[in-house]
């Protein structure tokens, strides 16, 4: 007689990997925003600039760990994207790993909110605000500075993203360092953090499509209200969604111009295979590199 969890195992392959997407999003994004809350409701007792970063890393080394052996844990909308474009991620999944990467991000907001609900009332005594002094939108989705305009806050998320892309695809390819795969998630994890602490002044570093709009659908569902999508005459809300998009491709354009068309061609057939039977994942090729 088969074992009772036997009921609850998934054969579907595609539904698996897009449960992993999920899973692995949703740890990334409730150690990162859950970080941005303890600070900020905490009014800085419990947290710092430096705490938020390092959170956002370590949450992307356990998304990781937890999503990488099934979906590759791509836990990026813009990863998957770019992944395809290479050729190294089959197209008819895309949307699939996208909807599981947003639901993922906006049930960890969902969740971080409800861990945080008293402290967020005693914060700012149950007037959600986005702007202001008692502003606590910025918990669950990236707002830019006042001072920096719409296009620097695009070719902020541009850039940002690009470096993540282009370091990435740098950890994964075979011909360098070639590191093991808990080595190489943790090397994504630091990325972030290096990221986060040179380029997060803007509006915070989000490089993720997933990440911002997926918490701020439910801020606008959850007491912020319309304001997070008008503020500056919605003229931020898609640059977190469209920026990380553009910088990725453009990020992997870099190195492959750069570095990795030109391999010599002795050292490319001399490159390790890949066999792990896993699709490409977040921290690049070296999860898999079946094309199915």
């Amino acid at each position: 007689m088969p074992h009772w969890s036997e009921r609850f195992r998934i054969n579907n392959s595609l539904a698996r990997e897009a449960l992993a997407e999920f899973l692995g999003t949703f740890v990334m994004l409730s150690f990162g925003d859950g970080s941005v809350a303890q600070k900020v409701l905490s009014q800085g007792d419990l947290g710092s600039a430096l705490s938020i970063h390092w959170s956002w890393g370590i949450g992307v080394i356990m998304g990781v760990f937890v999503a990488g052996g099934v979906s590759g844990a791509h836990l990026n909308p813009s990863i998957t994207l770019t992944l395809a474009f290479l050729g190294r991620f089959p197209w008819r999944k895309v949307l699939v790993y996208w909807l599981a990467q947003y639901v993922g991000a906006f049930a960890a907001a969902a969740c971080v909110y409800l861990v945080y609900y008293d402290a967020l009332n005693n914060y700012d005594s149950g007037h959600r605000a986005v702007s202001g002094d008692l502003a606590t939108a910025g918990l669950w989705a990236t707002y830019p500075q006042t001072y920096v305009s719409s296009w620097n806050c695009l070719g902020d998320q541009v850039w940002g993203t690009a470096m993540l892309m282009l370091c990435i695809l740098a950890i994964s390819d075979p011909h360098n360092a070639q590191p093991s795969k808990a080595v190489s998630a943790i090397s994504v994890g630091l990325l972030v953090v290096v990221i986060g602490m040179t380029f997060g002044l803007n509006c915070g570093y989000a490089i993720n499509p997933a990440r911002d709009l997926g918490p701020r659908i439910f801020s606008l569902i959850g007491g912020w209200g319309t304001e997070t999508f008008s503020y500056r005459d919605y003229n931020y809300f898609w640059i977190p969604v469209i920026g990380p998009h553009i910088g990725a491709l453009l990020g992997a354009a870099v190195y492959q111009l750069c570095v990795g068309l030109h391999w010599p061609r002795e050292e490319a057939q001399e490159a390790p295979p890949d066999t792990d039977p896993h699709v490409q994942g977040h921290v690049g090729p070296y999860m898999s590199s079946n094309k199915l």
